[in-house]
């Protein structure tokens, strides 16, 4: 198996990641390092000093015998702060950011290579490095990774008479649906809003269908969209998955009248929770399989200083991060993102099992700035969000509302 290795500078030699513990690192880095502060921003405003994030990463500069200054904002925040922060000079130390950010910020040559700090990558899994990848040079790690899937309520499906193992293509989905709403209870709830958490839950059926984000107005793409319009036709799902938001769905389901929920890993521990058995399955691709999703999570990213002797510290803390533990002990800490490496997937596993289905899904998951679009990605999935919003609500037919999407995308992209 793979290890993770880190091409020290000067006369630390090469490091083995996985062979490294969060506590391992302390005495070296503390005897290594003058001490000082280095600054910390992230898309976590929820996780205050307090919390087990919070701590963590203040963990990590003590390590590496510093101070950490976090500060967190929301994720649209974060991004247009850092922007401003390379215009002024001002950048932090350290940046945890979305993925699909990582090439906006990369483009503006704001941040360092992952190969300038003598990091070795090739132990992160392809698919999910690829959004940190721009013209062959990596901008950043991922610290973790999630991704959607089905969970199912199992006392509607035994009801209803439905298997879900049964569950392999969009012809059987729909069918099990069809005998959920006809059981008396509702079938699908889903995130169809006129965001990007739109475009994130739709494209699992747009992969699925075989389409491709380059081409929004395929035949595939379009099968994709007329499933989900289908369904609310059909009235397999409700009419509020226009608006709603993925909280919102996943409150729909914990109510106890779905059969279905499109959702991520981020509801494991609520669904352990909910007053009624559930189950998770892959979202399955249009004629079989599991499809791709997109991956979801952070990278940490080291933005260009004035004065690069800053640099030996801040690789410090970012070693700290990613170890084998430091993937697991951020897994745990987010319940659950998934380690982006078969070393920290197979750690992760051992300690809960349960977990095996979303290991499958995000081994599956597909970055949404992949296929090169990098910094078009937004532009591409605004016109895709918005195609699907004009299809649920009615305005205008899948194959309308796609070909103006596709226009619409071009003409943005230039």
């Amino acid at each position: 198996m793979r290890k993770t290795t880190i091409r020290s500078w000067g006369v630390l030699g090469a490091v083995t990641l996985a062979a490294m513990s969060l506590t391992a690192c302390s005495s070296d880095a503390a005897s290594d390092d003058a001490g000082g502060t280095y600054t910390w921003w992230d898309p976590y405003p929820q996780h205050d000093a307090a919390s087990d994030w919070g701590k963590r990463v203040e963990a990590c500069g003590t390590e590496a015998g510093v101070t950490v200054e976090r500060t967190a904002y929301d994720t649209t925040a974060l991004t247009n702060q850092a922007l401003l922060s390379a215009q002024e000079g001002t950048s932090p130390d350290v940046i945890l950011l979305d993925n699909p950010a990582v090439s906006t910020l990369a483009d503006t040559g704001m941040l360092n290579t992952m190969e300038e700090f003598g990091f070795d990558t090739s132990a992160i899994d392809a698919n999910l490095i690829a959004a940190g990848q721009i013209d062959g040079d990596t901008f950043g790690i991922p610290v973790g990774a999630n991704t959607l899937a089905i969970y199912y309520n199992q006392d509607v499906l035994d009801a209803a008479g439905v298997d879900a193992a049964s569950i392999t293509d969009w012809a059987s989905l729909t069918d099990a649906l069809a005998k959920v709403t006809a059981s008396g209870k509702k079938g699908i709830t889903f995130a169809g809003i006129g965001t990007e958490e739109g475009s994130f839950q739709f494209l699992p059926w747009f992969w699925g269908a075989g389409a491709d984000l380059r081409e929004l107005d395929s035949p595939a793409a379009v099968a994709a969209l007329e499933l989900w319009t289908g369904w609310l036709t059909d009235g397999y799902a409700p009419n509020s998955v226009i608006s709603n938001s993925q909280n919102t769905t996943w409150e729909e389901f914990l109510t106890g009248d779905f059969g279905f929920v499109v959702n991520g890993t981020w509801q494991i521990n609520s669904a352990a929770e909910a007053g009624f058995a559930t189950g998770v399955i892959p979202i399955p691709a249009k004629d079989g399989g599991a499809a791709a999703a997109p991956t979801g999570g952070e990278f940490i990213t080291m933005p260009v200083q004035k004065d690069e002797a800053r640099y030996e510290t801040t690789r410090k803390i970012v070693e700290c991060m990613t170890t084998t533990d430091g993937f697991v002990e951020t897994g745990t800490t987010f319940a659950y993102y998934i380690p982006p490496t078969a070393e920290g997937q197979e750690a992760i596993l051992a300690a809960n099992p349960d977990l095996e289905p979303w290991v499958a899904a995000v081994n599956a998951a597909k970055g949404r700035t992949s296929d090169d679009l990098g910094t078009d990605y937004p532009k591409v999935s605004e016109q895709l969000w918005t195609a699907v919003q004009e299809a649920l609500s009615g305005v205008e037919t899948p194959q309308a509302a796609l070909t103006q999407a596709q226009e619409a995308a071009e003409a943005a992209i230039g």
